[in-house]
């Protein structure tokens, strides 16, 4: 056998070469993109030449269409340079953003700021990031520079997707909702759409991003794999719908037809409330139906169908759109008992005896649901206390309402419901002079992802012969959005006190629009915090004294809350 020869220098141009192809192997693995990672990629500049660039923000533009034809070339990029080069050129055709630029923001947007409270120049800025447009693991310098000139020279002067209204709120009016695909089956393109619409509203305009569960950052990497393997109609809406409750928002909402495998249209005819992970029944939507099937107040459901409750709620909580547990449990209501058939078996516990049986279920328009017969605004307890449903009374009833009750010890506000707007009307006959008790965030429209301050937000006025006595606010989770705001409001009375358990954590107005489909969604659209700076989203209302009600307390009628109020009350009486 003949020996191969290798002299000194040919072996170091060999060794050379080899080294020199390992290099550029490894570089071209480098650069290689995903296809998830190439679509989310998309959907950041996407929404970024949106809300920032002139030419974009003015509306001149069919943007939605630009985004589907662009999709087939950023899925064929194969690198990074690729894939720089696409987003470059799209820039380039949309001009010069330099001559472009828009004014400062005009008086009349800064008018509309300012007429809601009045507007802080300091800025919120836990929201604001920009990070991703200096990736150099994915975008060429070129790319980089190009995006930050974009901002430097970003809309400020109104934007075609984003306005402020005739209340000082955000519009996001000028979305175009495509409702022919309300009960259809979208192609790829419009799955995404969808999708990136919806993430980058959020990602710009939602006060309360940086207080969800999943860093909103990484929601793209996960939902977009979800939209495009979504098989049929069905797995697309539960598709929205976890999207939409990734905000951990209890405002949010979303109008889809839902897989009837997770939601069904059958219903029991009876409420119920989680406690202790067991659905207790508290009433009936129809008491002769209830009656019927033996269903009665009380009863504690173990499993439904031979499943846990607790193992129904987790495998369904990804679906509720919740701010915190509480409200998760709260709008469980379609959640555990539906289904598609019109029977269900139970497992429950009546009088420490378990049973299992067969129950009917009925549709909605079937159940004839039983009207709140509760008449009372206002009427007087035992112990000369006044008591208040803050559900059922006017601002025209305010001023009866408190003469009848001045004389009380005390007055318990019952804020188990959603009020008529009048807690600035009762705030007047509570303090004895004007009080602080909210400031808020409001987005800056011309930096978007940024928010402003917004202070000053008072209750009461003068009055030297306001009321002396004890007050008393009941709050649960049903108490939500204005219910909050109203607690928030009336807790400034010197003497007031908080009984119940934690509210529903979602403040403030709701912002509406339409999703690719014309599903309409909505989403908390400013922020609420104490004059102090606590905050309010997901906590909710914190009370003085925390009382839940037990299965025990169900199943005999009471209303522990209450109970747990007026012992409060006579307690600090005697104590006085």
């Amino acid at each position: 056998m003949n020996k191969l020869n290798l002299r000194a220098p040919h072996l170091l141009v060999l060794v050379t070469l080899c080294m020199l192809l390992t290099v550029c192997s490894c570089s071209a693995r480098s650069t290689t993109i995903t296809e998830t990672q190439k679509l989310e990629s998309l959907a950041r500049v996407w929404g970024f030449l949106k809300y920032y660039h002139p030419t974009v923000a003015s509306g001149k533009l069919n943007w939605d269409q630009q985004l589907i034809d662009k999709l087939p070339k950023i899925k064929a990029a194969q690198s990074k340079s690729e894939l720089s080069q696409v987003y470059v050129e799209w820039i380039k055709e949309l001009g010069d953003v330099k001559a472009a630029r828009s004014r400062k923001a005009s008086k009349s947007v800064m008018e509309a700021l300012l007429g809601l409270k009045k507007v802080n120049t300091k800025t919120f800025d836990e929201n604001f990031n920009l990070s991703w447009t200096n990736d150099k693991t994915l975008f060429t310098d070129e790319l980089i520079q190009a995006l930050d000139v974009i901002e430097q020279h970003r809309a400020q002067d109104g934007n075609h997707y984003a306005s402020i209204n005739e209340y000082g709120f955000l519009d996001l009016k000028n979305e175009e909702p495509y409702s022919e695909l309300y009960f259809k089956y979208p192609d790829e393109a419009y799955r995404l759409l969808n999708l990136f619409r919806y993430w980058n509203i959020i990602e710009y305009y939602f006060p309360y991003k940086y207080r969800t569960d999943q860093n909103w950052n990484d929601v793209l990497a996960e939902m977009i794999p979800r939209f495009l393997q979504a098989n049929d109609l069905n797995e697309y809406h539960l598709a929205i719908v976890e999207l939409v409750t990734k905000i951990n928002d209890s405002h949010a909402s979303i109008s889809v037809a839902l897989a009837p495998t997770v939601f069904g249209h059958f219903w029991l005819p009876a409420r119920f409330k989680i406690i202790d992970d067991k659905a207790i029944i508290t009433s009936f939507y129809n008491d002769s139906l209830a009656a019927v099937h033996d269903i009665k107040i009380g009863d504690v459901v173990h499993r439904v169908n031979g499943v846990q409750v607790s193992d129904i709620i987790k495998s369904k909580e990804k679906f509720i759109p919740a701010s915190n547990q509480s409200t998760l449990r709260r709008d469980m209501a379609n959640a555990v008992f539906n289904g598609v058939t019109d029977a269900v078996t139970i497992t429950f516990e009546r009088n420490g005896i378990i049973a299992e049986k067969q129950v009917a279920r009925y549709m909605g328009r079937d159940l004839k649901f039983k009207a709140d017969t509760k008449t009372d605004k206002w009427k007087m307890l035992e112990g000369n206390i006044g008591y208040v449903d803050m559900g059922l009374i006017n601002v025209p009833d305010v001023q009866t309402m408190m003469q009848e009750l001045a004389n009380c010890k005390a007055i318990i506000f019952d804020v188990r419901n959603y009020p008529n707007g009048v807690m600035f009307e009762v705030a007047k006959y509570l303090n004895p002079e004007p009080r602080n008790f909210a400031k808020f965030t409001i987005p800056d429209l011309t930096y978007p992802g940024k928010f402003k301050w917004v202070t000053g937000q008072k209750a009461g006025e003068k009055n030297p012969n306001a009321y002396k006595g004890k007050i008393v606010l009941l709050a649960n989770e049903t108490t939500q959005s204005h219910a909050e705001f109203t607690i928030m409001a009336l807790q400034t009375a010197a003497d007031a006190t908080i009984v119940g358990s934690q509210t529903a954590g979602a403040d403030g107005n709701v912002i509406p629009f339409k999703m690719v489909g014309g599903h309409e969604t909505v989403f908390t659209g400013i922020g609420v915090f104490y004059p102090d700076g606590r905050e309010t989203q997901r906590i909710g209302i914190v009370p003085d004294i925390e009382v839940k009600p037990t299965i025990a307390g169900v199943k005999a009628g009471r209303d522990e809350v209450l109970e747990k109020a007026l012992e409060y009350i006579k307690a600090e009486s005697t104590r006085l």
